[in-house]
């Protein structure tokens, strides 16, 4: 047994400083990391059980080869030999957009995304699917829309201030924000300051709030606009920022003449009152916001988020100290792909434009089983699980079983790895060098690089290693000068001689992952190392100020000396403070203003009424919401996939309100069975007023298989790949309609 080592969690985007205890190849004991300067000691449920995650006996040790119904051990050389000749064949007789990838790194391992997304552009294609399309796709695009690129996003500057609000957000559980519960009891001691949530449920953050609307579920775009319409009416309009920050509000003005406060607020259930004292206070106190799912994969979901954009902007609240401020970072987590530029690729099928370089899973089964000829026929999926983390699993196995290729790229044997060609096993979390570029902290920011701290026991690799073993095989990697390899063990050296190169053939840039990744990847051991290297090498240079400011005097080895500080620092290095007296300035729209006015937004803005939404939110056939998946303690998405950290819990009920139990005979503990468009499932009744009339509440992250049974409900059997958002596709997950029923009336139905 070994001494304390320092790593991360990979459970949320958070990613807390650990210390755990190791014994060959497992995690033995865990605990947080005091000297973690973004955690600082801080440690959740999920956390305290990541051995769970790394000892799981059903880890993937070798290739695996599907021959028949059964899967055959093979070695690395002929599964890379049989996939390359097989992604050749489909993409010389179909087309680039034949094939696909869907992944992005998740929760805890980003560097592979550089290595498979240029994979894919290597094939000609762009069909990216990927995670953060699952739930952000219209956030994205409105970003783009009014900050100039997609990738941008404000973030509440949480201690500046002093009313802070959580719309369809519960971060006391869901982390939201980094260290949730410390830092909202702690800012809850600051003398004046308030906590709002907008939410349907009597969610742990709601309990902890002296403010809570708790709004009819779906309502969430009438309430929005309700508040415009206050401040429009009492003047509470930030008129100076407006003028000098913004472009396009006199155009938008107009469409919020016709609102009757009071009616939309009487459909959203709320007092108007209190909707106007809400306001008020948003209006007049250093207001920061954060929203989530609850907005963001609701009734709505696109027009939620511009809505959203409009009332902090009219409020003076962007890029403001205690407003919602931009957040600076080492690498972006994605791209902007505007889809009025025509390199912008859209779905063959659904017609759904890349938004921040990615498509959302949502609509891939279309794209598959459709008889178009360039319809997707290979997929590469690495480091996720669609058959459990997306809408509609029985239309993704449907159109799965029609794909000539399906590679699965994991650490487990997922549900989407028992229907593939063939599987591949990849490093886990600790096994490699990663990290992540979620970032969540203002003004300082920070980077974090995971060490491996256990050896793997079988033939796992980087996935970088596969992509590239991929990519050689299709001759994909240009040829580059042999002395790259030779310099590499003196990297000021390496560095100008890579500079020379690009220089005299930029058309190589785009593969410097590879190329860093075969030549000081070989010195480094790692070619997700030599990749952060590249990255280090070039940001000082494109971020002085901010680099400057977090201490480092900017010069030609400012990246070196970054790197390696934190190859020397586990648990993060601080590598730039962004400005706090001009945050605005990292507007890159043309004029360096927040645009507001999207023309392609006005009919949507009109057409939600009380009237209109009062009629769509009565459903006769399916009466109740079915909010399908929400973040808990005891959700880790589907990366913990041994049940036994969950055992002596409760982790998997349908959550109802006790007087629709009531109403429909059911009682706690009982099984019911719920009903959708897409499917049905039976799960356990819990009974529970934090659920609002009229809706329940299951769980993502479960129905995982984990020794031949099967564990808690897959709801994502419940969610129709079709029921999503009219721009962006986003799944409405948070608004589903369906109907409750005692398992056993329904079955005595069923056999009548």
């Amino acid at each position: 047994m070994s001494d304390w080592k320092k790593t991360c969690c990979v459970l949320c985007g958070q990613n807390c400083g650990l210390e755990v205890i190791t014994e060959g190849s497992k995690i033995i004991k865990v605990r947080g990391d005091k000297a973690d300067p973004r955690s600082q000691g801080y440690l959740c449920r999920k956390g305290a059980s990541v051995m769970y995650f790394q000892n799981n006996p059903e880890r993937l040790k070798y290739p695996l080869k599907r021959v028949g119904n059964r899967f055959e051990r093979v070695s690395w050389d002929q599964a890379l030999d049989e996939i390359a000749a097989k992604l050749k064949e489909i993409v010389e007789t179909h087309g680039p957009r034949s094939v696909a990838y869907m992944g992005g790194g998740g929760q805890g391992c980003h560097f592979e995304a550089a290595f498979g997304v240029r994979f894919l552009h290597g094939l000609g294609s762009k069909n990216h699917y990927s995670p953060l399309a699952q739930e952000l796709t219209g956030f994205f695009w409105v970003n783009g829309k009014a900050f100039g690129r997609q990738y941008m996003a404000s973030f509440p500057d949480i201690q500046g201030s002093d009313l802070l609000v959580f719309w369809g957000a519960n971060p006391m559980v869901s982390h939201d924000i980094p260290n949730a519960p410390v830092v909202l009891r702690n800012k809850k001691k600051d003398p004046g300051f308030l906590l709002a949530v907008v939410d349907p449920r009597v969610t742990e953050t709601a309990k902890l709030a002296d403010v809570h609307l708790r709004l009819r579920p779906g309502t969430d775009a009438l309430l929005f606009k309700a508040m415009i319409k206050i401040l429009l009416t009492e003047g509470l309009v930030a008129k100076e920022y407006l003028t000098a920050k913004t472009d396009g509000f006199e155009a938008i003005r107009g469409w919020f003449d016709d609102i009757n406060v009071k009616d939309n607020c009487r459909v959203c259930g709320l007092d108007v009152s209190a909707v106007e004292e809400f306001t008020r206070l948003f209006a007049t106190r250093k207001t920061a916001m954060r929203s989530d799912l609850g907005i963001l994969m609701g009734r709505h979901s696109t027009l939620n988020s511009y809505l959203e954009l409009l009332l902090l902007t009219l409020t003076g609240r962007i890029g403001v100290k205690g407003g919602n401020v931009f957040l600076g970072h080492l690498m972006p987590m994605g791209s902007h792909t505007p889809e009025e530029d025509p390199r912008t690729w859209k779905t063959v099928m659904t017609n759904i434009p890349l938004i921040m370089g990615v498509f959302p899973p949502n609509v891939m089964p279309e794209e598959i089983d459709n008889d178009h000829p360039q319809r997707i026929r290979g997929l590469i999926v690495s480091g996720s699980n669609p058959l459990r983390s997306y809408a509609d699993t029985k239309a993704y196995e449907k159109a799965f079983a029609k794909l000539e290729l399906l590679v699965t790229i994991e650490v487990a044997m997922s549900e989407t790895a028992v229907l593939s060609h063939y599987v591949l096993p990849a490093k886990s979390a600790y096994e490699k060098w990663d990290g992540t570029f979620f970032q969540w902290h203002y003004p300082d920011y920070y980077f974090n690089m995971r060490r491996p701290i256990v050896q793997a026991e079988g033939e796992q690799m980087e996935e970088a290693v596969i992509f590239t073993g991929l990519a050689e095989r299709l001759g994909m990697i240009p040829d580059y000068p042999s002395k790259l390899g030779k310099l590499a063990g003196e990297r000021t050296h390496f560095g100008v001689a890579l500079m020379e190169y690009i220089r005299s053939d930029p058309k190589a840039e785009p593969w410097l992952p590879y190329i860093l990744g075969k030549t000081l990847g070989e010195e480094l051991g790692s070619k997700n190392l030599a990749m952060l290297w590249g990255l280090l090498a070039r940001f000082p240079m494109m971020h002085p100020e901010e680099v400057t400011r977090a201490g480092y005097q900017v010069g030609p080895m400012t990246g070196e000396e970054m790197f390696m500080k934190i190859l020397s620092t586990p648990g993060g290095v601080k590598i730039g403070v962004v400005d706090t007296e001009n945050n605005l300035s990292l507007l890159k729209t043309s004029d360096k203003k927040i645009h507001v006015h999207f023309p392609e937004m006005e009919s949507w803005v009109k057409e939600v009424t009380p009237v209109s939404e009062q009629a769509q939110l009565v459903n006769k056939d399916y009466p109740m919401v079915l909010m399908a998946g929400n973040h808990m303690e005891m959700v880790a998405n589907t990366i913990m996939r041994d049940p036994a950290w969950n055992e002596g819990k409760r982790p998997c009920t349908l959550r109802i309100h006790p007087n629709d139990a009531e109403e429909l005979g059911i009682e706690e503990g009982e099984e019911v069975l719920i009903e959708t468009e897409a499917g049905s499932v039976k799960v356990e009744a819990e009974v529970t007023e934090s659920s609002h009339r009229g809706q329940v509440v299951i769980p993502h992250g479960f129905g995982l298989v984990h020794g031949g049974e099967t564990h808690g409900a897959n709801v994502n059997l419940l969610a129709p790949a079709k029921h999503r958002d009219r721009l962006a596709a986003t799944p409405l997950h948070r608004y589903i309609p369906c109907r409750v029923r005692k398992a056993s009336f329904a079955e005595t139905i069923r056999k009548g």
